[in-house]
C-alpha cells in the first residue's frame, strides 16, 4: 500500500500554490498538506484552510495573521496560525513533512528553502532566486543533506525529463559525459515579442502583465516581458544541470508547446511537449518517478499545427544579456541582478519608471557593485542588501527615469 506524502506549500495562494493544490484534490488517497503559508493573502488562505485542512497555516504579515486567527477560531477549524519568516523556515523543516512546495516569489523565498534543504527534503523548486542568489551554497546544502530537487519552472521541469536516467550534476564535466552537447531553453517571448523598441517606450503595467500563454503573477509576468525571466532561468539552469553559460541556448518558441529540449553529441534533439499549463510539471514533480493525471488538455498537434522558432533580440530584451554577463561573472553578481531587478519591477509596477528603464536600472546596478566571492549565506544577503540599496539611491537621484 502505498504512503501518503505530506506537504508544505509556500507560497499556496499564488499561481503555482493553487496549481499544486489543484493537483493535490485529484488525488487525495496519496496527498496530505501539513502547512500552507502566504505573504499577506488572508482570505484566500482562509479559504484553502476550510477546503484542505492543514495543520498549520503561515502569513509573513501580523495583521493579516491576526484575521485570519479570528476566522479560524469562528470556523472552529484545527489549524494553527503562526507568523514570520521563523514560523516559514519551521513548517519548511517539520518532521512530518516530506515535500515542500517552494513557490514563494523572490528572494523572500530563499531562507525557508534552504531550511528544506537543510532538513533533507524532497524540494519541489518554483522559487528560482534560490538558485538565481545562492546557487553554490545552496546545492552544496542539498547535496550534503541528501535533500532530493526537483524543479518546476517548465523549462528545468522539461530538460529534467528529457535527460538520460542515469544523469548526475555531481559529475565534473557531467554534460559531456552524459553524451549532452547543449541545453536549449525555450522562451514564449512574452507579450512584446514583436513590439518596436520606440513602441515599448510607452508599455503599461497592464500591459506588461498580460501574457498570452500563461498565467501568473505580477512580478513573474513583467519578468517575462522584459526577457529577464528568461535570464534567470539560464542562471538556474546553470546550477541545476551543472551546465555552463556556453552550453545553454535561449530560443524564442512563441507557442510555448516545447518546453525545452537537450541536444546530444550524436545529432539528437530530445524535447518534452505539453500545452502550457503548470499542473504538468507539478504533477510530474510530485509524483515521481510516477506520473499522475494533472487535469491538464492533451495536447492536440494537429490543432497546434505549426511550431516557430526564433533567436532572441538581445537589442530590445538586454535583461537577457545581462544575465549571461552576470552568470560568467559568478560571485555575487547574479544576486546583485536578481535584487536591482526586484527593485526595478517593483518600481515599474507602481509607475515610478518606465518599462525600458528596468534592465537601465539592473545594469547601472551591476555596474556600480564590484563582484566579490560568495562562501556563506551571510555573503548572499549582504550583496543582496547592497544591490537594494544602490537601486533605489539611482532612482532617486532620476538617473534611470527617462
Amino acid at each position: 500500500m502505498r504512503s501518503i506524502s505530506h506537504l508544505t506549500i509556500l507560497g499556496s495562494t499564488g499561481s503555482i500554490g493553487i496549481s499544486t493544490l489543484d493537483v493535490v484534490a485529484r488525488h487525495p488517497e496519496r496527498y496530505r498538506i501539513m502547512a500552507l503559508t502566504a505573504q499577506c493573502q488572508d482570505n484566500t488562505l482562509f479559504e484553502q484552510c476550510i477546503r484542505f485542512a492543514p495543520r498549520y497555516a503561515v502569513l509573513l504579515d501580523e495583521g493579516a495573521a491576526m484575521r485570519l486567527a479570528q476566522r479560524i477560531a469562528v470556523a472552529g477549524l484545527d489549524v494553527e496560525v503562526l507568523c514570520g519568516v521563523a514560523a516559514l523556515e519551521r513548517v519548511a523543516s517539520l518532521p512530518e513533512v516530506d515535500t515542500v512546495m517552494a513557490a514563494i516569489v523572490g528572494a523572500a523565498g530563499l531562507r525557508p528553502t534552504l531550511a528544506a534543504a537543510r532538513a533533507g527534503k524532497k524540494i519541489l523548486l518554483a522559487n528560482k532566486e534560490a538558485l538565481v542568489m545562492a546557487g553554490r551554497v545552496f546545492m552544496d546544502v542539498v547535496q550534503k543533506h541528501g535533500a532530493t530537487l526537483l524543479p518546476i519552472d517548465s523549462e528545468h521541469n522539461a530538460i529534467f525529463q528529457a535527460l538520460p536516467h542515469n544523469y548526475s550534476r555531481h559529475r565534473t564535466d557531467s554534460l559531456a559525459a552524459s553524451g549532452i552537447s547543449k541545453i536549449l531553453l525555450t522562451a514564449s517571448g512574452g507579450p512584446f515579442l514583436n513590439t518596436t523598441l520606440s513602441a515599448l517606450q510607452h508599455v503599461t503595467p497592464e500591459q506588461a502583465c498580460a501574457h498570452p500563454n500563461w498565467v501568473m503573477g505580477r512580478k513573474i509576468s513583467v519578468d517575462s516581458a522584459t526577457m529577464i525571466n528568461k535570464g534567470l532561468e539560464v542562471i538556474e539552469a546553470h546550477w541545476l544541470f551543472n551546465a555552463p553559460a556556453d552550453a545553454i541556448q535561449v530560443v524564442v518558441h512563441p507557442q510555448s508547446i516545447i518546453h525545452s529540449l537537450v541536444q546530444y553529441v550524436d545529432g539528437s534533439v530530445l524535447a518534452q511537449l505539453g500545452n502550457p499549463d503548470m499542473r504538468t510539471p507539478i504533477a510530474y514533480a510530485l509524483a515521481y518517478p510516477e506520473r499522475i493525471e494533472a487535469g491538464v488538455e492533451p495536447l492536440d498537434l494537429l490543432r497546434v499545427a505549426t511550431l516557430d522558432f526564433v533567436a532572441p533580440d538581445f537589442i530590445r530584451f538586454p535583461g537577457l544579456a545581462l544575465a549571461y554577463q552576470a552568470l560568467r561573472a559568478g560571485g555575487t553578481a547574479p544576486a546583485v541582478l536578481n535584487a536591482a531587478n526586484e527593485v526595478a519591477v517593483a518600481a515599474f509596477l507602481n509607475k515610478q519608471i518606465p518599462f525600458l528603464a528596468i534592465p537601465r536600472l539592473i545594469e547601472d546596478v551591476l555596474t556600480g557593485l564590484p563582484v566579490t566571492t560568495v562562501n556563506t549565506l551571510e555573503d548572499v544577503l549582504s550583496a543582496d542588501a547592497a544591490a537594494r540599496a544602490v537601486a533605489n539611491d539611482l532612482m532617486k537621484s532620476t538617473i534611470c527615469l527617462s
